[in-house]
């Protein structure tokens, strides 16, 4: 199998080739056809790899060729596959293979198809780079890469301005991310000699003068960027602009987690740097709380579900700042699933309401549009937390982490998870319970999506609904067997960090603590929404004080345009008219007006007039006859 590993990654870059270059000349089912399909060509030679190393227990190192070297500096185009590794290959592929599908149905009327399936080849393509790589700067090129296709299909239709500036909005964020995860590479090489995992993971066992807490503190930063966290959050609700796919593939189920993949890769080197991991904690936390409060007001499906995501991810870090490393990575994969399947969902509600995201105008739709009620009731469950779908597991497993580390965290932890239960059953009780609200053209175009985007949704709800399986606690009688297959990766750091301790009795009550308020929350919003037939306010009516903030995202945009880019703007205009035009500019023009003034005088001296050249000739014989004569009278 080692020998075909090159072939995960070259597969999608293939049908990006392919569907670019064809893209006016194929047909739409040969394009969606190549696109899918290739991904699951990745997506079964990943299932083959993951058995392959789950049998052997043996990670696979496999060198493409080697790239350069400096010196004793060598950098080889390598990939390691381990147990981290292919389990994120499986959800890249998996996940991105039905997504692909879903969009062969969802896209198909859109004159941009071949263009559309090319950018998400790509974009699997530098995905799959950023996890096979067995370095940071391979890493680095598809971390990247990544954000390159997510502009691309953020501003899909970019032909309207609001989605080319979110666009915009989400490249230029991540770049200041980005900016501290190259830094952090300089420094990891400053202080290893290296940048290959490797020699950087056993050298920071040995090398206990190393700065951990500034590689990590910059690594972390990067990690912010990609994957939405306080205060480089406001980039991914916009990014909601692009075609729902996108949401779903980019911004739900891969790319936003690649900042947990990150910091879970360098687990030891943030385990060396426990102040860091209390920042992540903090920070995760915090984001994981603002996002669910943003979240509880907002109209628009599609923003909802990304505040959700953005909460959500704040969770993963919670757990990788408390060192849960497999419960954060394990939310990773289970959010995956649900994830993918609320924002799909989602998309085949738009679908059926003709392009209306506004669930005010939407409900009564559950017995209109079943498969999607049916399949988004069992994510918005998992999503949850209530047992036995599998997001109760991943998030239990994080909350009593917390717990153990301290239990504060933990009380925050879950209200956030309760106010997680409320939204999301607010969200479903809106669009499909009560009577419908949109107009009569609406509600006569109302159907079900074809199969192309119900089967993604039936798988996906299935893996929302027993995927939490692979994780069952101890105390339930279960064995954790990602815990077991993930161990020898975050080995080294669970000796440093230890086992939290919890009895049995405080584990049950966590459990129950977390599933009596996410069901408090769901009957709560019953009683508001479906009981009470409670509609949000249209946005030209009054809201109370605090429902105000939380629909206008507590006014983030607007601070930041006021104390960032409104000041930049004017010191941009200062620059522009004072050091550029009159001190860069001015020195330069000075310069070559010089001559053009100088010319100008002298050009006087061309009259045309045959008496003044005889006088100025004969000044001149006179000049050098005086200066003859001195010279003389000198050498005498």
């Amino acid at each position: 199998m080692d020998k075909y590993i090159w072939l995960i990654p070259l597969l999608p870059l293939a049908g990006f080739i392919i569907n670019g270059l064809g893209r006016n000349t194929l047909s739409k089912g040969v394009i969606g056809f190549i696109g899918s399909t290739l991904v699951l060509a990745s997506f079964i030679l990943s299932v083959a790899t993951f058995f392959q190393i789950k049998s052997s227990g043996v990670p696979i190192n496999v060198t493409v060729f080697d790239w350069f070297s400096v010196i004793d500096f060598k950098v080889s185009f390598s990939f390691l596959i381990d147990q981290l590794s292919s389990i994120m290959l499986l959800i890249i592929t998996g996940v991105g293979f039905l997504i692909h599908l879903y969009s062969t149905g969802y896209m198909h009327d859109d004159d941009g198809f071949g263009k559309f399936f090319a950018y998400l080849n790509l974009f699997v393509f530098f995905m799959l780079l950023l996890v096979m790589g067995s370095n940071y700067l391979i890493m680095f090129i598809g971390w990247e890469g990544v954000g390159l296709c997510s502009y691309l299909l953020i501003g899909f239709w970019y032909t309207n301005p609001d989605y080319a500036d979110a666009a915009k909005k989400a490249f230029i964020m991540n770049r200041i991310g980005d900016l501290g995860f190259l830094i952090a590479i300089f420094l990891i090489f400053a202080t290893f000699g290296s940048i290959d995992y490797a020699d950087v993971f056993k050298g920071a066992l040995t090398k206990h003068d190393a700065p951990f807490v500034l590689i990590t503190i910059l690594l972390f930063v990067g990690a912010v960027g990609k994957s939405a966290q306080l205060p480089l959050f406001t980039w991914l609700p916009d990014a909601m602009a692009g075609p729902t796919p996108v949401s779903a593939l980019i911004h739900a189920a891969t790319m936003v987690t690649a900042g947990i993949y990150m910091v879970a890769r360098s687990n030891i080197l943030f385990t060396m740097a426990p102040q860091t991991m209390e920042v992540i904690a903090i920070v995760g936390l915090a984001t994981a709380l603002f996002a669910a409060l943003i979240a509880l007001t907002q109209t628009d499906i599609k923003k909802v579900l990304a505040y959700s995501t953005v909460s959500q991810l704040g969770y993963m870090f919670l757990g990788l700042g408390v060192g849960a490393y497999t419960g954060a990575f394990f939310h990773v994969l289970t959010h995956a699933f649900f994830k993918a399947l609320l924002f799909l969902g989602a998309g085949s509600v738009i679908h059926a309401m003709g392009g209306e995201q506004d669930m005010r105008k939407m409900g009564g739709l559950k017995g209109k549009i079943k498969v999607t009620f049916i399949t988004m009731l069992i994510g918005t469950i998992a999503i949850s937390g209530i047992p036995p779908f599998s997001g109760f597991f991943s998030k239990d497993e994080i909350l009593a982490a917390t717990y153990a580390h301290n239990p504060f965290y933990y009380a925050i932890g879950v209200f956030t998870a309760m106010l997680t239960s409320f939204y999301m059953f607010r969200m479903m009780y809106l669009t499909f319970w009560g009577s419908f609200r949109g107009t009569h053209e609406q509600e006569h175009h109302v159907h079900e999506s074809p199969l192309s985007m119900t089967i993604p949704l039936i798988v996906l709800a299935i893996l929302s609904a027993v995927g939490g399986m692979i994780g069952v606690p101890a105390v339930m009688g279960g064995h954790h067997e990602l815990g077991a297959y993930l161990a020898p990766v975050f080995e080294q750091s669970q000796k440093i960090l230890g086992e939290p301790e919890l009895g049995g009795n405080i584990e049950w009550t966590l459990m129950a603590t977390s599933v009596v308020l996410a069901l408090f929350a769901m009957g709560y919003a019953y009683i508001k929404y479906v009981k009470n037939s409670h509609v949000p306010v249209q946005d030209n009516e009054e809201r109370g004080a605090l429902a105000n903030l939380s629909y206008h995202k507590f006014y983030v945009d607007e601070l930041y345009d006021a104390i960032i880019r409104k000041p930049l703007d004017k010191l941009s205009v200062f620059f522009y008219n004072i050091v550029e035009k009159l001190g860069i500019d001015g020195l330069v023009n000075g310069i070559a007006k010089t001559p053009v003034e100088a010319s100008k005088g002298l050009r006087l001296l061309q009259t045309g007039n045959v008496g003044f050249y005889i006088f100025m000739m004969v000044v001149g014989i006179i000049t050098m006859l005086v200066y003859s004569f001195i010279s003389i009278h000198n050498i005498k």
